[in-house]
Protein backbone atom coordinates (compact mmCIF):
# COMPACT_ATOMS: atom_id res chain seq x y z
CA UNK A 1 0.00 0.00 0.00
CA UNK A 2 1.04 3.59 -0.61
CA UNK A 3 1.04 6.14 2.40
CA UNK A 4 -1.81 8.58 2.10
CA UNK A 5 0.06 11.52 2.31
CA UNK A 6 3.06 10.12 -0.10
CA UNK A 7 2.44 11.36 -3.71
CA UNK A 8 0.55 9.15 -5.89
CA UNK A 9 2.34 5.97 -6.68
CA UNK A 10 5.06 6.37 -4.67
CA UNK A 11 5.97 3.72 -2.25
CA UNK A 12 7.11 5.55 0.83
CA UNK A 13 10.32 3.50 0.95
CA UNK A 14 11.52 6.04 -1.78
CA UNK A 15 13.03 8.96 -1.08
CA UNK A 16 11.74 12.60 -1.90
CA UNK A 17 15.07 12.88 -3.47
CA UNK A 18 15.26 9.98 -6.03
CA UNK A 19 11.16 11.10 -7.26
CA UNK A 20 12.87 14.28 -8.13
CA UNK A 21 16.00 13.08 -10.06
CA UNK A 22 16.09 13.90 -13.43
CA UNK A 23 17.08 11.16 -15.56
CA UNK A 24 20.53 12.62 -16.63
CA UNK A 25 21.15 12.50 -13.09
CA UNK A 26 21.57 8.75 -12.36
CA UNK A 27 23.89 8.82 -15.53
CA UNK A 28 26.12 11.09 -14.02
CA UNK A 29 26.47 9.16 -11.13
CA UNK A 30 27.11 5.88 -13.47
CA UNK A 31 29.62 8.30 -15.13
CA UNK A 32 31.52 9.44 -12.31
CA UNK A 33 31.40 5.33 -10.71
CA UNK A 34 33.07 4.52 -13.76
CA UNK A 35 35.49 6.73 -13.65
CA UNK A 36 34.80 8.88 -16.16
CA UNK A 37 34.41 12.80 -16.08
CA UNK A 38 31.83 14.85 -18.84
CA UNK A 39 34.03 18.15 -19.86
CA UNK A 40 32.64 21.19 -21.40
CA UNK A 41 35.24 22.21 -24.47
CA UNK A 42 35.61 25.81 -25.42
CA UNK A 43 36.12 27.15 -28.93
CA UNK A 44 39.55 27.42 -28.37
CA UNK A 45 39.69 23.47 -26.98
CA UNK A 46 38.47 22.54 -30.96
CA UNK A 47 40.28 24.87 -32.23
CA UNK A 48 44.06 23.51 -30.90
CA UNK A 49 42.27 19.94 -31.40
CA UNK A 50 41.84 20.60 -35.58
CA UNK A 51 45.34 21.91 -35.53
CA UNK A 52 47.20 19.01 -33.66
CA UNK A 53 45.47 16.52 -36.58
CA UNK A 54 46.93 18.98 -38.90
CA UNK A 55 49.78 17.08 -40.26
CA UNK A 56 51.57 20.04 -43.07
CA UNK A 57 51.08 22.27 -39.70
CA UNK A 58 52.42 19.94 -37.44
CA UNK A 59 55.17 19.31 -40.10
CA UNK A 60 55.78 23.50 -40.07
CA UNK A 61 55.64 23.82 -36.23
CA UNK A 62 58.65 21.81 -35.26
CA UNK A 63 60.46 22.96 -38.29
CA UNK A 64 59.94 26.22 -37.48
CA UNK A 65 60.44 25.69 -33.41
CA UNK A 66 64.05 23.99 -34.94
CA UNK A 67 65.40 27.17 -36.74
CA UNK A 68 63.89 29.71 -34.96
CA UNK A 69 65.28 28.38 -31.73
CA UNK A 70 68.55 27.80 -33.32
CA UNK A 71 68.67 31.54 -34.07
CA UNK A 72 67.22 32.50 -30.88
CA UNK A 73 69.82 30.72 -29.20
CA UNK A 74 72.66 31.82 -31.48
CA UNK A 75 75.21 32.44 -29.13
CA UNK A 76 75.23 28.86 -27.44
CA UNK A 77 74.32 26.67 -30.74
CA UNK A 78 76.29 28.60 -33.75
CA UNK A 79 80.07 26.72 -34.05
CA UNK A 80 81.49 30.05 -34.31
CA UNK A 81 80.89 33.89 -33.83
CA UNK A 82 79.53 35.57 -37.13
CA UNK A 83 82.35 37.85 -37.71
CA UNK A 84 85.22 35.33 -36.89
CA UNK A 85 88.04 35.38 -39.67
CA UNK A 86 89.95 32.58 -40.49
CA UNK A 87 92.48 33.08 -43.66
CA UNK A 88 93.74 29.84 -43.21
CA UNK A 89 90.39 28.17 -44.58
CA UNK A 90 88.99 30.88 -47.42
CA UNK A 91 86.61 29.53 -49.47
CA UNK A 92 86.23 26.22 -48.09
CA UNK A 93 83.40 24.04 -48.89
CA UNK A 94 81.27 22.38 -47.09
CA UNK A 95 82.92 20.00 -44.67
CA UNK A 96 83.00 18.49 -41.38
CA UNK A 97 86.54 19.93 -40.94
CA UNK A 98 86.61 22.38 -38.25
CA UNK A 99 82.36 21.78 -38.02
CA UNK A 100 82.36 24.40 -41.30
CA UNK A 101 79.25 22.03 -42.15
CA UNK A 102 77.89 25.19 -45.03
CA UNK A 103 81.63 26.44 -45.34
CA UNK A 104 83.29 29.51 -45.36
CA UNK A 105 83.97 32.74 -47.27
CA UNK A 106 85.96 34.86 -48.65
CA UNK A 107 87.59 36.00 -45.25
CA UNK A 108 87.21 32.52 -44.01
CA UNK A 109 84.19 32.79 -41.47
CA UNK A 110 82.15 29.80 -40.81
CA UNK A 111 79.43 30.29 -42.72
CA UNK A 112 77.05 28.16 -40.80
CA UNK A 113 77.25 30.22 -38.35
CA UNK A 114 76.84 33.32 -39.72
CA UNK A 115 72.85 31.58 -41.01
CA UNK A 116 72.37 30.89 -37.94
CA UNK A 117 72.82 34.65 -36.67
CA UNK A 118 71.35 35.44 -40.00
CA UNK A 119 68.32 33.98 -39.04
CA UNK A 120 67.96 35.69 -35.27
CA UNK A 121 68.05 38.91 -37.47
CA UNK A 122 65.01 37.94 -40.02
CA UNK A 123 63.26 36.15 -36.79
CA UNK A 124 63.86 39.96 -34.76
CA UNK A 125 61.97 41.23 -37.72
CA UNK A 126 59.53 39.08 -38.88
CA UNK A 127 58.03 38.88 -35.43
CA UNK A 128 58.14 42.36 -34.48
CA UNK A 129 56.78 43.55 -37.90
CA UNK A 130 53.67 41.36 -37.70
CA UNK A 131 52.93 42.51 -33.76
CA UNK A 132 53.27 45.97 -34.34
CA UNK A 133 50.88 45.73 -38.01
CA UNK A 134 48.41 43.80 -36.50
CA UNK A 135 47.82 45.84 -33.64
CA UNK A 136 48.23 49.17 -35.62
CA UNK A 137 45.86 47.75 -38.38
CA UNK A 138 43.16 46.08 -35.38
CA UNK A 139 42.74 49.52 -34.10
CA UNK A 140 42.29 51.41 -37.44
CA UNK A 141 40.01 48.38 -38.62
CA UNK A 142 37.80 48.53 -35.27
CA UNK A 143 37.50 52.21 -35.60
CA UNK A 144 36.22 51.96 -39.02
CA UNK A 145 34.25 49.08 -38.59
CA UNK A 146 32.36 50.23 -35.45
CA UNK A 147 31.56 53.65 -36.13
CA UNK A 148 31.53 53.31 -39.55
CA UNK A 149 29.95 56.18 -41.67
CA UNK A 150 32.09 59.14 -42.26
CA UNK A 151 35.14 57.51 -39.84
CA UNK A 152 35.16 54.23 -41.94
CA UNK A 153 35.66 56.31 -45.33
CA UNK A 154 38.40 58.37 -44.36
CA UNK A 155 40.25 55.35 -42.55
CA UNK A 156 39.35 53.21 -45.40
CA UNK A 157 40.87 55.62 -47.83
CA UNK A 158 43.47 56.08 -46.67
CA UNK A 159 44.26 52.33 -46.18
CA UNK A 160 43.19 51.75 -50.18
CA UNK A 161 45.72 55.00 -50.74
CA UNK A 162 48.90 52.90 -49.04
CA UNK A 163 47.75 49.34 -51.01
CA UNK A 164 47.72 51.41 -54.42
CA UNK A 165 51.42 52.29 -53.62
CA UNK A 166 54.33 50.61 -55.59
CA UNK A 167 55.40 49.01 -52.49
CA UNK A 168 59.16 48.03 -53.23
CA UNK A 169 59.64 51.58 -54.77
CA UNK A 170 58.19 53.40 -51.80
CA UNK A 171 60.00 50.86 -49.38
CA UNK A 172 63.64 51.69 -50.94
CA UNK A 173 62.70 55.53 -51.28
CA UNK A 174 61.97 55.23 -47.16
CA UNK A 175 64.96 53.24 -46.01
CA UNK A 176 67.04 56.20 -48.32
CA UNK A 177 65.41 58.84 -46.44
CA UNK A 178 65.76 57.47 -42.85
CA UNK A 179 68.33 55.24 -43.39
CA UNK A 180 68.98 51.96 -43.44
CA UNK A 181 71.40 48.91 -41.50
CA UNK A 182 69.61 48.33 -38.58
CA UNK A 183 67.13 45.83 -38.29
CA UNK A 184 65.08 48.02 -36.47
CA UNK A 185 64.64 50.95 -38.76
CA UNK A 186 63.73 48.36 -41.54
CA UNK A 187 61.13 47.14 -38.81
CA UNK A 188 59.43 50.01 -38.04
CA UNK A 189 59.71 50.96 -42.08
CA UNK A 190 58.10 47.42 -42.72
CA UNK A 191 55.26 47.93 -40.20
CA UNK A 192 54.33 50.98 -41.78
CA UNK A 193 52.80 48.76 -45.58
CA UNK A 194 52.21 45.79 -43.43
CA UNK A 195 49.11 47.17 -41.49
CA UNK A 196 46.85 47.85 -44.19
CA UNK A 197 45.76 43.86 -44.92
CA UNK A 198 44.80 43.42 -41.47
CA UNK A 199 43.04 46.15 -41.17
CA UNK A 200 40.93 45.22 -43.94
CA UNK A 201 39.83 41.92 -42.21
CA UNK A 202 39.09 43.25 -39.00
CA UNK A 203 36.99 45.94 -40.20
CA UNK A 204 35.26 43.37 -42.10
CA UNK A 205 34.68 41.55 -38.99
CA UNK A 206 33.52 44.39 -36.51
CA UNK A 207 31.01 45.30 -39.25
CA UNK A 208 29.14 42.37 -39.03
CA UNK A 209 29.81 42.02 -35.04
CA UNK A 210 28.25 45.25 -34.09
CA UNK A 211 24.81 44.33 -34.84
CA UNK A 212 25.08 40.98 -32.77
CA UNK A 213 22.66 40.88 -29.79
CA UNK A 214 25.38 40.56 -27.23
CA UNK A 215 26.89 44.14 -28.31
CA UNK A 216 23.49 45.76 -28.12
CA UNK A 217 23.38 44.07 -24.93
CA UNK A 218 26.26 45.81 -23.24
CA UNK A 219 25.54 49.01 -24.77
CA UNK A 220 22.17 48.48 -22.94
CA UNK A 221 24.26 47.28 -19.93
CA UNK A 222 25.80 51.46 -20.09
CA UNK A 223 29.26 49.96 -21.10
CA UNK A 224 31.24 52.85 -23.43
CA UNK A 225 32.76 52.12 -27.12
CA UNK A 226 35.86 51.34 -26.25
CA UNK A 227 35.12 48.57 -23.49
CA UNK A 228 32.76 46.91 -26.60
CA UNK A 229 35.35 47.58 -29.32
CA UNK A 230 38.11 45.77 -27.56
CA UNK A 231 36.34 43.78 -24.67
CA UNK A 232 33.30 42.29 -26.33
CA UNK A 233 34.48 42.29 -30.22
CA UNK A 234 37.93 41.68 -30.32
CA UNK A 235 37.80 38.45 -29.18
CA UNK A 236 35.95 37.33 -31.51
CA UNK A 237 37.80 39.14 -34.55
CA UNK A 238 41.41 36.77 -33.23
CA UNK A 239 41.34 33.90 -35.26
CA UNK A 240 41.81 35.34 -38.78
CA UNK A 241 44.26 38.15 -37.23
CA UNK A 242 46.47 35.31 -35.78
CA UNK A 243 46.04 33.80 -39.24
CA UNK A 244 47.14 37.07 -40.81
CA UNK A 245 50.16 38.10 -38.68
CA UNK A 246 51.19 34.81 -39.20
CA UNK A 247 51.20 35.29 -42.79
CA UNK A 248 52.71 38.62 -42.17
CA UNK A 249 56.25 37.32 -40.32
CA UNK A 250 57.03 35.46 -43.76
CA UNK A 251 56.10 38.43 -45.80
CA UNK A 252 58.53 40.58 -43.74
CA UNK A 253 61.41 38.00 -43.77
CA UNK A 254 61.09 37.82 -47.40
CA UNK A 255 60.41 41.55 -47.99
CA UNK A 256 63.80 42.16 -45.62
CA UNK A 257 65.88 39.96 -47.85
CA UNK A 258 64.74 41.75 -50.62
CA UNK A 259 65.69 44.79 -49.71
CA UNK A 260 68.96 43.44 -48.03
CA UNK A 261 70.09 41.55 -51.40
CA UNK A 262 69.18 44.98 -53.31
CA UNK A 263 71.72 46.63 -50.73
CA UNK A 264 68.77 49.22 -48.56
CA UNK A 265 68.19 46.96 -45.67
CA UNK A 266 70.22 45.56 -43.29
CA UNK A 267 74.18 46.57 -43.54
CA UNK A 268 77.29 44.57 -43.03
CA UNK A 269 78.39 43.17 -40.78
CA UNK A 270 75.42 42.72 -39.14
CA UNK A 271 74.30 39.50 -40.53
CA UNK A 272 70.92 38.37 -42.33
CA UNK A 273 69.54 36.19 -45.08
CA UNK A 274 68.86 38.47 -47.94
CA UNK A 275 72.58 39.92 -47.05
CA UNK A 276 74.56 36.48 -47.00
CA UNK A 277 72.44 35.40 -50.42
CA UNK A 278 73.81 39.02 -51.73
CA UNK A 279 77.34 38.50 -50.64
CA UNK A 280 77.43 35.06 -52.38
CA UNK A 281 77.21 37.40 -55.76
CA UNK A 282 80.59 37.93 -55.57
CA UNK A 283 81.78 34.65 -56.10
CA UNK A 284 79.12 32.85 -58.35
CA UNK A 285 81.35 29.90 -58.75
CA UNK A 286 81.08 29.52 -54.29
CA UNK A 287 77.42 27.83 -54.82
CA UNK A 288 77.55 27.29 -50.78
CA UNK A 289 77.60 31.27 -50.57
CA UNK A 290 74.15 31.57 -52.30
CA UNK A 291 72.07 28.11 -52.15
CA UNK A 292 72.39 27.13 -48.78
CA UNK A 293 70.63 30.71 -46.85
CA UNK A 294 68.50 30.68 -49.76
CA UNK A 295 67.28 26.87 -49.24
CA UNK A 296 67.43 28.12 -45.52
CA UNK A 297 64.97 31.11 -46.14
CA UNK A 298 62.74 28.93 -48.23
CA UNK A 299 62.48 26.42 -45.39
CA UNK A 300 61.48 28.91 -42.96
CA UNK A 301 58.78 30.78 -45.27
CA UNK A 302 57.49 27.37 -46.68
CA UNK A 303 57.11 26.27 -42.08
CA UNK A 304 55.62 29.37 -41.61
CA UNK A 305 53.08 29.48 -44.57
CA UNK A 306 52.08 25.48 -43.41
CA UNK A 307 51.38 26.90 -39.95
CA UNK A 308 49.26 29.63 -41.22
CA UNK A 309 47.28 27.03 -43.41
CA UNK A 310 46.85 24.75 -40.56
CA UNK A 311 46.27 28.00 -37.96
CA UNK A 312 43.28 29.32 -40.58
CA UNK A 313 41.51 25.35 -41.21
CA UNK A 314 41.45 25.40 -37.31
CA UNK A 315 40.31 28.41 -36.40
CA UNK A 316 37.74 28.61 -38.81
CA UNK A 317 34.27 27.63 -37.26
CA UNK A 318 32.96 26.07 -40.00
CA UNK A 319 35.41 23.64 -40.87
CA UNK A 320 34.54 20.26 -40.01
CA UNK A 321 37.15 17.99 -41.43
CA UNK A 322 41.35 18.74 -41.54
CA UNK A 323 42.32 19.21 -45.30
CA UNK A 324 46.33 17.80 -44.86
Amino acid sequence: MTDPTSPIGVDPAVSQLDVVRPPQAGLADSTVEAGLELKARSQWSYARRRFLRHRLAMLGLVGLIVVFGAGALANFVAPYTFDQIDLLHVYNPPTTVGHHFFGTDEIGRDYLSRVIYGIRTSLEVGVFVAVLSSIFGVIVGAIAGYYSGWVDNILMRITDLVLTLPALAILLTAAALFGSGSQWRITFILAGFFWTGIARISRGVYLSLREKEYVEAAKASGAGDLRIMFRHILPNTLGPVIVNGTLSVAAAIITEAALSFLGFGIKPPTPSLGVLIAGGQIAPQKWWLTVLPGLVLVFIVLSINFVGDGLRDALDPQQRRIRA
